[in-house]
């Protein structure tokens, strides 16, 4: 293996591991502040949906992607009404949301399209092109340092960059603000929070639609940056990959950006080496596609050890007369 392919499985893995951190950081608001989110994977898929639908029909991504988080923010107050309004199950609410969306979006796509649930390719202005660093083309030709400046730190969309700087202002908002520092008293002890005179339901609903902000730029960044276009199911399990890395990271920011980029590099490891010989027999496809998420399960019962998750999570709060 070259450095030059180095490069450009790094650079994938980057790629393939932005729609799984930002779902990451989505559930890690949630599920500090007590609520369990399980439907990531339906938030996601709607917002690449209608972010794709919306930007194939106005020509303008931007439109595209405010409406992709538009739909993740609904579906998100719906998840919170029934969470914490109505105080019903947690996990039937997130699966709820999932069905609801791998549904709808076949159902109103071939309604407008007619293309069996997909959208039309996307090209132009209607998805968003890498982004040039300046002087990546003079640099790309020196050695080492310039193969990584012009190809794994320069040349991608917005919304990679967005997700990286996500990791320290999820950081410093959960452990450096009032806010978070409330925000995770919810999650652990929400009656001392109640009895300090917080509203508890507004700080998770609060949590909720942050949630959903970020599930939203999740699923536009799967339609309109990383492919052209939206695909019946699209979102393929990422969702409940990115609350895997959630538990493999332990609900800490930054050991969520190390276990989405190891999912992320998995990924791309299984789509670059389609067929790989080992010991005389050649592994098939079928294996090297499945391999991140087969990974992701030995991971999971073998290396993460004692992962606690807050104390009040998946509870919902009944507030003492």
């Amino acid at each position: 293996m070259d450095f030059l392919t180095i490069i450009q499985i790094l650079d994938s893995t980057m790629r393939l591991a932005t729609p799984l951190l930002l779902a990451c950081l989505a559930g890690l608001f949630s599920e500090r502040a007590g609520i369990f989110d399980i439907g990531l994977e339906g938030k996601m898929l709607a917002a690449a949906f209608l972010s794709a639908a919306v930007a194939a029909a106005t020509g303008s991504v931007w439109l595209g992607f405010l409406a992709g988080v538009g739909a993740s923010i609904s579906l998100a107050l719906i998840h919170g009404l029934a969470s914490i309004t109505f105080r019903g199950d947690q996990l039937i609410s997130g699966v709820a949301i999932n069905f609801l969306a791998a549904g709808l979006t076949v159902i109103v796509g071939q309604s407008w399209f007619g293309l069996g649930g997909r959208t039309p390719s996307l090209a132009g202005d209607a998805r968003f092109n890498p982004l040039e660093w300046p002087l990546a083309e003079t640099l790309a030709d020196i050695p080492v340092a310039g193969p990584l400046y012009a190809e794994l730190i320069s040349g991608h969309s917005i919304l990679v960059y967005v997700a990286l700087l996500a990791v320290p202002t999820s950081w410093y908002i959960l452990f450096r603000t009032r806010f978070g520092l409330r925000l995770r008293a919810v999650g652990e002890n929400p009656g001392a929070v109640d009895t300090a005179g917080i509203s508890v339901v507004r700080l998770r609903f609060t949590a909720v639609i942050i949630c959903g902000l970020l599930c939203g730029i999740a699923g536009a960044y799967l339609a309109t940056g990383l492919a052209a276009g939206f695909v019946k199911d699209m979102t393929a399990g990422r969702g409940f990959i990115a609350l895997a890395a959630l538990i493999f990271a332990k609900w800490r920011p930054w050991h969520a950006l190390y276990a989405c980029l190891l999912f992320g590099f998995l990924e791309a490891i299984g789509n670059r080496y389609q067929s790989i010989e080992l010991a005389g027999f050649i592994l098939p496809v079928q294996f090297m596609q499945a391999l991140p998420y087969i990974l992701t399960v030995v991971i999971l019962a073998g290396f993460v050890g004692k992962a606690i998750p807050p104390r009040a999570g998946g509870a919902p709060y009944v507030k003492e007369r």
